[in-house]
């Protein structure tokens, strides 16, 4: 497990760098063959983008570098497949749904995702389809699943989230209406 931790480190100074940068503090490191070879942080509130999740920053690192190799779909798929991810929070259902399109090896994540988790908190996306998989391009991708471990460093990963909360966010949209308080 020791390893494990080396990562999650490696994922959480990620997340510091979102939270430096006023994003929602998650971070991620891709790892081949015991060396990590992509990162990513969120940037959601800088590209005005909600899709630009740290684990989709570091997926389209490897895209482009491989895709500049001239590596086709089968090859790409191929290198998925002998990679694991470590992320600060439990992937949400949009990245947990592309992760097992990609056919990611395994996952290893800090704290849970409570209100959008496609790990098991709200969805078990992990766990994937036994259907075989068309590489030409004719059906849509199916889900292949991939292995998961949760509550790696997920203390560290929580005061991260603790801290960008309580430092409130600047790029939240405004209340329409009048916040109103209970009365005590």
């Amino acid at each position: 497990m020791a390893a494990a931790a080396a990562f999650m480190e490696r994922a959480l100074e990620q997340a510091k760098f979102a939270l430096d940068n006023l994003e929602v503090p998650v971070g991620c490191v891709i790892v081949e063959d015991g060396k990590v070879i992509s990162s990513g942080s969120n940037r959601t509130n800088a590209t005005r983008n909600a899709t630009r999740h740290a684990e989709m920053e570091a997926i389209d690192v490897l895209l482009r570098e491989w895709q500049k190799m001239g590596l086709d779909q089968a090859q790409v798929a191929e290198k998925f497949a002998g990679c694991d991810l470590y992320v600060t929070c439990e992937p949400c259902i949009m990245c947990a749904t592309a992760l097992s399109i990609l056919g990611i090896r395994e996952v290893y994540f800090g704290c849970a995702n409570d209100k959008f988790g496609g790990c098991g908190s709200i969805m078990s996306l992990h766990q994937g389809s036994t259907s075989s998989d068309d590489l030409s391009g004719s059906q849509p991708p199916r889900p292949k699943g991939f292995k998961c471990t949760g509550g790696i460093m997920a203390e560290e990963a929580v005061a991260l989230f603790r801290c960008f909360y309580e430092q409130g966010n600047p790029n939240a949209p405004r209340p329409h209406r009048p916040v109103r308080i209970p009365q005590q």
